[in-house]
């Protein structure tokens, strides 16, 4: 990570790209510089094969990318940059949604492109990777809170995607509104699941769910059925 004055200088002329010509060459210059750290990021992933040490290597590098992301935010040009997209990205799979989310909503607004090795677009790859890295998280106890899940709902929900995609971010918000003693709302969300992919496997989770909620209701009522003692 380099050093304040250098993570200063980073941050401005990313905040540059993209105005008045000699600056946005400096801003352009750095750009690249930023791509060439990147493949070098990139082709120590490549070799690397466990995923728990590919994320806690995408975590060590996410630290030196900071200044410049938090230039291009301020700038807001807009400009097309794979380094933003794909740190974007490194965020998710490392389960850092919260510090997704500026990322995300900027991206979505200026419409940038993922590298060409995606297929698919930016809002899909979005709700795919948020929500295989909440079920991910989810099995080992870690999950993702319900209201970044949700936020990122809203980011994507007038973005066109497979309805697959957006049913697996539908699944795990329910599952973090589960976790999180919400039922009703777990309940909605596991539905918003089940009408855009019947597959998705949420029948099971609303079922339960809904017994829970009848057997509560009955207790309830019972409880407030009973005469109060000395009544009568």
């Amino acid at each position: 990570m380099g050093s304040p004055a250098q993570n200063h200088f980073n941050k401005v002329l990313a905040a540059k790209r993209g105005d008045c010509e000699f600056e946005n060459t400096r801003a352009q210059n750095q750009y690249e510089l930023m791509l060439m750290q990147l493949a070098e990021h990139r082709r120590t992933l490549k070799r690397v094969q466990s995923l728990d040490r590919k994320l806690e290597t995408k975590t060590k590098f996410l630290p030196e990318y900071e200044a410049y992301i938090a230039g291009v935010l301020e700038g807001n040009a807009g400009v097309q940059d794979e380094v933003f997209v794909t740190v974007l990205l490194w965020y998710i799979d490392t389960g850092n949604i919260d510090q997704a989310l500026p990322l995300a909503q900027y991206a979505l607004q200026h419409d940038l492109a993922l590298p060409d090795r995606f297929e698919r677009t930016l809002a899909c790859t979005l709700a795919e990777e948020t929500a295989e890295t909440a079920a991910r998280l989810f099995e080992s106890g870690k999950a993702i809170a319900s209201k970044a899940l949700g936020q990122l709902v809203a980011l994507t929900a007038d973005h066109d995607m497979y309805d697959q995609a957006r049913a697996k971010l539908f699944r795990q918000l329910g599952q973090a509104l589960e976790a999180e003693d919400k039922p009703e709302k777990a309940i909605e969300a596991y539905k918003q699941a089940l009408t855009l992919n019947p597959k998705v496997g949420v029948k099971k989770f609303i079922e339960k769910l809904e017994r829970d909620l009848k057997k509560v209701a009955s207790g309830t009522q019972t409880t407030n059925n009973v005469p109060e003692p000395g009544a009568g």
